[in-house]
């Protein structure tokens, strides 16, 4: 989850102007939906405490596979090769959870 959050701190601090450009094309109902996705993965340390072996694992998958393609919407050519790297750990770590939970076992 942190991978995150020092993807976006790097950027920042190295070209604030990409945010700067973002942030002006961005409504109220777009922030919210960011915001919305990107909370999905603190959530699932508590939903996946909680919820029941079946639903858990579907959670897991769901989650997983949404945050493998917002990752993955977000790479463009343009960017910088840092940026490349948080964001291939990212989605390899995302897709690595989607198949864990695909492949768990009733237990």
């Amino acid at each position: 989850m942190f991978n995150y959050l020092y993807a976006d701190i790097v950027m920042m601090i190295v070209d604030p102007g990409i945010y700067q450009k973002a942030a002006a094309h961005m409504s109220g109902p777009i922030i919210l939906t960011f915001a919305a996705l990107m909370e999905i993965p603190i959530l699932m340390i508590l939903l996946s405490r909680i919820l029941n072996y079946r639903a858990n694992r579907w959670a897991n998958v769901i989650a997983g596979a949404e945050s493998s393609i917002f990752a993955a919407f977000t790479l463009s050519p343009k960017m910088p090769s840092y940026y490349l790297l948080f964001s291939s750990i990212e989605i390899l770590c995302t897709l690595f959870i989607v198949w864990y939970a695909w492949t768990w076992r009733d237990a």
